[in-house]
């Protein structure tokens, strides 16, 4: 099995080759993550925050997420530039001492999120498309499937930081002039690629189809091994219409403050 590159080292320039290998593992992580999601029904009450008194006011995710982060935060996750947590304030200090990790993107990089926006979309557009109605009373287990996916979204679209920083340095006069115009349309054109995101649209799918296939021992053809475990077409649409505007979304606001 091919293994990841690691991070570029302090001495080592921030790369495009690396920026694209990373965004293509973290296309893998989203589509079994979905897989693994996509196993449980909606199980609505898990999004309640009526239904559990106890837990002041909160839905049982929330509470999953804000506790899972927490105790993330303690061992040092939110300390690596890649992870941003959804729920930032009042997050425990690390009980570990903090890893160097390379200092590749500007300092303002850690106030620019739109963990909001992903937090929306992936109750209100994303789960209706790759969830049943219905509940199981695996509430936990939803939770955790719920909390993966979240940060593998999250990790993707706040990847957009790497991304502007290299394209920024492959053309810092392109950019610079936008920059100073406080030009967001300018650094949106600048920053599109349609070419690139329909390959990358097609490749989502298609690895949807790949992971996500029911495989059987037999050798004839079988209607089962056209049923996917998550709709491949949803993946493509995740990628269309949130995961790559949100992307672009988080390139603009990082690159409008990348010269302060």
């Amino acid at each position: 099995m091919a293994q990841e590159k690691a991070p570029p080292s302090p001495s080592q320039d921030l790369t495009l080759e690396w920026v694209r290998d990373a965004l293509v593992r973290q296309e893998d992580s989203i589509v079994f993550a979905l897989i693994e999601r996509a196993r449980f029904p909606c199980n609505a009450p898990a999004y309640n925050p009526s239904l559990f008194p106890q837990l002041g006011g909160r839905s049982l995710v929330e509470v999953f997420v804000r506790g899972a982060e927490g105790l993330q935060a303690k061992c040092g996750r939110y300390q690596n530039p890649e992870e941003v947590p959804f729920f930032p304030d009042d997050l425990p200090a690390p009980l570990i001492t903090a890893y160097n990790f390379p200092q590749v993107l500007h300092p303002i990089s850690a106030s620019v999120a739109v963990s909001d926006a992903i937090w929306y979309m992936y109750f209100n557009d994303l789960l209706p498309l790759i969830t049943v109605e219905g509940e199981d009373g695996n509430y936990a287990s939803t939770a955790a499937s719920d909390l993966i996916c979240l940060q593998a979204l999250s990790r993707r679209i706040h990847f957009g930081k790497f991304v502007a920083e290299v394209k920024y340095r492959d053309a810092p006069l392109d950019y610079t002039t936008a920059i100073h115009a406080k030009d967001r349309d300018a650094l949106m054109k600048l920053l599109t690629f349609e070419a690139v995101e329909e390959m990358v649209k097609r490749r989502v799918k298609k690895k949807a189809m790949v992971f996500g296939q029911n495989v059987t021992l037999e050798d004839k053809d079988s209607d089962a091994a056209s049923q996917y475990k998550v709709d491949p077409s949803v993946v493509a649409r995740l990628y269309e219409d949130w995961v790559i505007p949100f992307t672009k979304v988080v390139e603009v606001d990082y690159l409008l403050r990348r010269l302060d």
